[in-house]
């Protein structure tokens, strides 16, 4: 059971800086992780919020239906098991410019709006986040 579920995270979540291909589905995985953190940050997953990211994702990464729904499906593993965001925004500064890190942030708003509030833990964590990504508050 344990050689299964490494097997599942060494295939869709580490990141191998050998190859660009690689490097880019893992950002993909990171920005996608980060969507649903704030998605699930005022105790409540909605159908817009989900609906939002789908959107979100296949605008931003240019993928098809199924491609956007696997990637959130991977992302939603993923965001089980971390225990901080670290490991998703030190890849993103590694690899993300400026003009991409606020990018980001606004998808992240988008997803806090989708359901038509914001609430106080999903502003929190975003402005949390655009910390971590090393942003300005005239940035955030």
């Amino acid at each position: 059971m344990l050689d299964k579920l490494k097997q599942f995270f060494d295939k869709h979540l580490n990141v191998d800086e050998s190859s660009a291909e690689d490097v880019e589905h893992s950002l993909r995985i990171a920005a996608a992780v980060l969507m649903i953190e704030v998605m699930k940050m005022d105790f409540e997953i909605k159908d817009e919020e989900q609906d939002q990211i789908l959107v979100l994702l296949k605008e931003e990464f240019a993928l098809t239906d199924d491609e956007a729904q696997s990637l959130y499906e991977v992302a939603t593993d993923k965001s089980l098991f971390a225990t901080d965001f670290h490991e998703f925004t030190r890849l993103l500064n590694d690899h993300y410019s400026i003009e991409q890190k606020i990018k980001l942030i606004r998808l992240l708003w988008k997803v806090a709006l989708a359901d038509g509030k914001v609430h106080a833990y999903e502003e929190h964590l975003i402005r949390r986040i655009a910390d971590l990504l090393h942003l300005r508050h005239s940035e955030y």
